[in-house]
């Protein structure tokens, strides 16, 4: 990393009049944040659409000054600065036009993975709401999806708890600062996200999270990833908000169809009825209309002719998980309504048959 430029690539960053769309103007025109900061008023004021008050803030020296604070802060605590220039920088970020100049990140997971889904919701999920996405999160094993969501209450801590507890990668996009982890009751799951995962933010280490920043981190949301899941929103909010921007940046948007008794079912079944979403009805049609899997690699129905030696208990088991894809114990108990323990012992009596795998976690497959 060349220090130096960081320090103009972060104080660029920081500069309120100028914002985003300016900043990559004056980039595009002068070479590099350095060479800003170099320049003289009058050759900034000959590129479009900067006058002089947008040229004299570049001259103000607190930036620099936090900016050397926020460069060696970070330095401190291993935290990457990526410029949009970048390479590590989300490369289906990059080209979205109010991406954030400078991102700040941590982790262990590649920013510009081949699959990335973002899964968001109410902060009032219900455990209809909590069933769906601990299924979506099950199935998705093998496929190699880095998912991303926003860490607050709801469905975004659950799609990150149970990635976590299945060994999926997964980073949290937050609305402030590192040091101001918000809710700050999810800083456990956080801080396993460094290990199997990653920590995004547009902001430095010391900005407390407010309220104007929430909407601004749902774009970043959808605009890093492949696709949305509205998993259980209402009328508004700021799952909706990300599904607005996902369909702005022409990214897929998936709502999960909900009770249209129910408040949280609102929003979700309003973006099917205005097609503004995929109805979602599983992951493999999610899957193939991402083109993720091809028709050859579905599970064909032909492997259930050799289930005729299999008793009624372990054929609706073995129907169940070629239709969803790995389930966990407590998913297949709901399907069935059957105790964990009852079931428990029917999964054991697949296994020994070579029919069914089992995963950590309490997870089951078709072998």
């Amino acid at each position: 990393m060349n220090t130096s430029e960081k320090y103009y690539q972060v104080a660029l960053s920081r500069i309120p009049q100028i914002g985003v769309v300016n900043a990559r103007r004056l980039v595009s025109y002068i070479g590099s944040a350095a060479e800003i900061f170099q320049a003289s008023r009058a050759e900034l004021q000959k590129i479009p659409h900067i006058g002089p008050i947008l040229a004299e803030s570049v001259f103000q020296k607190f930036y620099l000054q936090e900016a050397e604070e926020i460069v060696e802060a970070c330095i401190g605590q291993q935290i990457s600065m990526l410029f949009y220039l970048d390479a590590e920088y989300p490369d289906r970020l990059k080209h979205i036009y109010d991406a954030p100049l400078l991102l700040y990140y941590q982790g262990t997971a590649q920013l510009n993975q081949e699959r990335s889904l973002a899964v968001v919701g109410t902060r009032k999920a219900t455990d209809y709401g909590k069933r769906m996405t601990h299924a979506l999160v099950e199935q998705s094993l093998g496929c190699q999806v880095v998912f991303v969501s926003g860490l607050a209450y709801g469905i975004d801590i659950e799609v990150h708890k149970q990635c976590l507890a299945l060994g999926v990668e997964n980073i949290a996009v937050l609305a402030g600062g590192f040091n101001y982890v918000y809710p700050s009751k999810h800083k456990r799951q956080l801080e396993q996200m460094l290990l199997h995962g990653g920590v995004l933010s547009e902001y430095p280490l010391h900005q407390k999270p407010d309220p104007r920043f929430f909407p601004l981190r749902n774009r970043i949301i959808a605009g890093m990833t492949d696709a949305t899941v509205v998993v259980e929103a209402a009328v508004k909010g700021g799952a909706l908000i990300t599904a607005d921007y996902a369909n702005n940046y022409h990214r897929e948007v998936f709502a999960v169809p909900g009770n249209l008794e129910k408040i949280f079912s609102e929003g979700c079944n309003t973006l099917i009825q205005k097609h503004k979403a995929t109805i979602y009805t599983g992951w493999e049609a999610l899957a193939l209309q991402m083109n993720w899997i091809s028709d050859v690699d579905r599970i064909q129905p032909k492997k259930q002719m050799s289930w005729s030696r299999l008793t009624d208990d372990e054929s609706q088991l073995m129907a169940i998980l070629v239709k969803e894809g790995p389930c966990s114990l407590d998913t297949l108990a709901w399907h069935v309504q059957k105790k964990v323990t009852d079931l428990a012992i029917t999964l054991l009596n697949l296994e020994f048959q070579g029919l069914v795998k089992a995963l950590p976690g309490y997870i089951y497959r078709i072998k």
